[in-house]
């Protein structure tokens, strides 16, 4: 019997340093677990953040490929698609779809 594709992991809302320590520690098992190679993360929820959601999504591609997968982002708000441009990191969070 084929499995149902397992449900993208979820950003909060708020992901700003307050938060950052507590949902990556919440996330990396969870993409470590995650069936599958490719990991989607959903980030359309995130509407307040800082420089910390950018590390926190990078640490969980580096969770990622330690397990030997990929991380997928989806729905990343503009804010952090400037972010991450800004950074230089842009082209290590692959977008889902």
């Amino acid at each position: 019997m084929p499995q149902a594709s397992a449900s993208p992991l979820q950003l909060p809302q708020e992901l700003t340093y307050r938060q950052a320590r507590d949902c990556l520690l919440r996330l990396r098992p969870q993409v470590a677990e995650f069936p599958g190679q490719q990991v989607p993360v959903d980030a359309s929820a995130v509407q307040t953040f800082d420089s910390s959601a950018l590390a926190v999504l990078l640490a969980c591609r580096r969770a990622a490929l330690e397990a030997g997968k990929q991380l997928a982002v989806i729905g990343l708000p503009q804010g952090l698609q400037s972010m991450a441009a800004l950074y230089g990191v842009d082209g290590l969070l692959p977008r889902h779809g």
